[in-house]
Parts: C-alpha cells; structure tokens; sequence
C-alpha cells in the first residue's frame, strides 16, 4: 500500500473528536537559547499520554465490524500498548497487549487499568513479533504493530499536520524516531503543508539503526539498544516507514541519555511540563545544536509524557 498525504486527512477525520488536538507551546528562554522560533507539539497531554494514541485510534477505527468483534492484538513497551488499550476500550474493541517483562511499572499499570488482557514475553530471548503472531492466529485477532502499519503512520501523521495548520509553514521539523511511524507519518504531512522544510528523525545515540539504514540504503537491524528512551529502543525500521523516511526526511541524527535527561529538565522547570525520555529526543536535537536551526522556524514534536514519577525523579536528582 502507497501511502500519501490524503491518508493523513482521513485519519484526521476518523479520529476527530476521540483523539486531543494539542496545543502548540513556546517559551522564550528555548527560543533565546537555541537562536531559533520553537513550536513544540506537547502530545504528553495527548490521550494515553502519547501521539500512539493517534494511530491506534485510527487503526482501530478502520477495522470491520468483524473484525472489531473478535477483537486486536498489539506489542509494545508501553505507549502504543495503553493507546491500543485506551483507543480499543473507547471505541469497545476487545484488546489484548504482549509487553515485555521489564516494560515501566506505570506503563504496565495504564495498559491494565484501560482493560487490556496483557501477555508478559522477554525481550532479550523471545521476538515479540513471532510471539505475537502466534498468539494471534490462536484467538483470530487483528494484530496492530507499533509503528509498520498503514493506518498507525497515516495517523500518527496528524501531529505534524495539526502543528503546521496551527503555526504555518516551518523551516525544519524535528520528530523523535524508533520505528518509524511518527517520523514517517510526519513526512506525508509536513511535505504537503510545507514543502520547503527540512525533516529530521532523532534517536538514541545507543540504537541508530535509522541512521545506519539511511546511510547503507536500506533497512539495517541491530541489537536491542540499552537507553532510557524506553519508546524508542526497537532494532530496525519497518518496510512501510522505511522508505517513506528515505525519500522525505533531510537525515537522521541522534541524542544522549544524558542530553535527553538535560531537556526532561528544560521542560520540567521552565514550561511545567513533563515530557518522558523518548519524548525529549527532537527538542535534545534543537538544545544541542545536532541540527542546525538558528534563525529558523522550527517544529518540536514532544511524542510523550509516560515517565514514572520515581524514574523522573532519579533524573532530575542525577
């Protein structure tokens, strides 16, 4: 399937009214800090805590009645897990999640509480997609991946487009990337509603598979990475994003667990806001100067706020 910008707009307009349409936030000191005009994309008080809450409702929302009837399967560390959750609960969709054993407590804790069924597999010695797989051929569900689906990124996609619809035309966009599905989403949309800009995907420095796959031409898999950026730790991108994020995005940089802890700060004391590890990845490449954005108008997609409270707290002590 081919995805374009138009599938963007339905997905805007399947998840009207269900999904948030967050506001856009500013602050002087990033702006006097970085040289650059700063809009951040606050999606911590999107539903669910995160953009995934986007994608997963439009996912949802496509599937047939049947379909709905019997009921979806997803595997996620815990944003995507809690949207399915959230947005199958929303929408009376039957949901069961396969989350990793160390997945975060208060991620574990959300999935649950939205009525999920959760199955426990470990990350280190099983691939969850197999598992997944297996799981759902038993039980006849619809299986919803994380980021490697048509309708995720077409929805995850309506960030971007809501941020440019609500500031104009940017000159860069900055968007957090793991699988893919946020930074490719974001392509279809910023390229239709701002053609000049330059998009750029920012990762773990300890997992960049997405940099090693721009740089090699194609999808390059490495280890599970170790990093506080717990939404972002996968091993490769998939066969719908990749491409889409080759063709669009001007490059992939990455950031540091320490520079990610430096931001979670920023946004903690000067704008209130708690933005969790992997959400911080974009705004860590503006701070830190990993793309060049001085003088420009510049797009921060804030992709989450599911931090423990006990977690953020260890960094903001450290």
């Amino acid at each position: 399937m081919s995805l374009a910008y138009a599938d963007v707009e339905a997905a805007s307009r399947r998840i009207d009214g269900i999904a948030h349409r967050t506001p856009v936030l500013t602050s002087r000191t990033a702006n006097a800090q970085t040289g650059a005009t700063l809009f951040f994309k606050a999606e911590p008080l999107q539903r669910a805590g995160a953009f995934k809450f986007r994608g997963a409702c439009n996912a949802i929302g496509a599937l047939s009645p049947e379909q709905r009837r019997r009921g979806v399967l997803a595997f996620s560390s815990g944003n995507h897990a809690q949207a399915i959750a959230y947005a199958g609960a929303l929408q009376g969709v039957p949901t069961v999640i396969v989350m990793p054993h160390d997945a975060p407590a208060i991620k574990v804790a959300a999935t649950r509480g939205y009525g999920a069924e959760i199955v426990v597999y470990d990350r280190y010695k099983e691939d969850r997609e197999e598992v997944s797989r297996r799981l759902a051929e038993a039980r006849g569900l619809s299986v919803i991946p994380p980021y490697d689906h048509p309708d995720v990124i077409a929805g995850q996609g309506t960030a971007a487009k809501e941020l440019i619809e609500e500031v104009g035309p940017l000159d860069v966009l900055l968007v957090c990337l793991g699988g893919g599905g946020l930074l490719a989403g974001s392509c279809l949309a910023a390229r239709a509603l701002s053609p000049g800009v330059e998009i750029w995907g920012v990762e773990p420095e300890a997992g960049n598979d997405g940099q090693q796959s721009l740089a090699k031409g194609e999808v390059v898999r490495i280890p599970v990475p170790v990093s506080i950026a717990d939404g972002a730790l996968t091993t490769h991108l998939g066969q719908h994003t990749f491409p889409i994020i080759r063709r669009e995005a001007a490059g992939i940089v990455t950031a540091t667990d320490a520079q990610l802890v430096s931001a979670m700060r920023f946004f903690v004391e000067r704008m209130k806001l708690v933005v969790e590890p992997t959400g911080c990845l974009a705004a860590a490449a503006a701070f830190e100067g990993a793309v060049p954005v001085t003088g420009k108008r510049v797009g921060v997609i804030l992709s989450g706020g599911n931090v423990d409270p006990a977690a953020l707290a260890r960094h903001l002590a450290a």
